[in-house]
């Protein structure tokens, strides 16, 4: 069995989603004076390799604490659309070449290739997109949720965000964004378990993704 992490390290210097504040982690108690280190967390609920729940555009839907757990543990499979260009978008084919794979597995992730720009400006550009009838199809199929390396399902630019709209109507559905590693998978189906923090009436959460192959 090997075990992949997926997850970006939270930190000071995090990238954010622009015109969020970053966190700020603060040692709050330290070995000297209190015998023992504690941190103070301030942050964003949808800070560094999150998950979205229903409740993050909808009011009246789900929040991801009153999701039964097993909505975060699925198969899993990777469409790779790295051959999609900047401001591309992620058609339908992607979904039939792969058909086999995508009918077997509970989250759809797709590798834009857009993590080799973390740290640096061109993170928060025109990443590729997956298109209406993609996101159209995942709900479709009763997915429990779609993955991607980058910031957002929507395009940086778009400010209704109505992909988030149209994939989150769905109460079965989450939408993860910001993982890594995902060239250590390849086309391997895999386990992904995916567990968000739990908080009250939460809109979407950091969570601790893992592979298991």
């Amino acid at each position: 069995m090997r075990v992949i992490d997926l997850t970006r390290t939270i930190s000071n210097t995090i990238p954010v989603y622009p015109g969020t504040e970053g966190p700020s982690l603060t040692i709050a108690n330290t070995y000297e004076e209190s015998g023992f280190k504690e941190t103070l967390l301030q942050m964003y609920s949808h800070t560094g390799t999150h998950m979205d729940a229903p409740h993050h555009i909808f009011p009246e839907k789900i929040s991801l604490d009153k999701k039964d757990v097993s909505a975060f543990v699925g198969k899993a499979c990777i469409i790779d659309a790295r051959d999609v260009g900047p401001g591309g978008t992620i058609d339908i084919t992607y979904i039939q070449r792969n058909k086999e794979r995508v009918d077997g597995a509970e989250f759809i992730i797709f590798q834009t290739g857009w993590e080799e720009y973390w740290g640096q400006e061109e993170y928060f550009g025109e990443y590729p997109v997956i298109s209406k009838e993609v996101a159209a199809y995942i709900v479709d199929n009763n997915k429990k949720g779609i993955g991607l390396d980058n910031i957002g399902l929507d395009p940086i630019a778009d400010l209704e965000l109505k992909l988030h709209h149209f994939m989150l109507a769905n109460e079965n559905i989450v939408i993860m964004e910001n993982l890594c590693n995902l060239d250590l998978i390849g086309q391997q189906e895999f386990l992904l378990v995916a567990l968000p923090l739990k908080f009250e009436n939460s809109d979407g959460a950091p969570i601790r993704a893992i592979a298991i192959l």
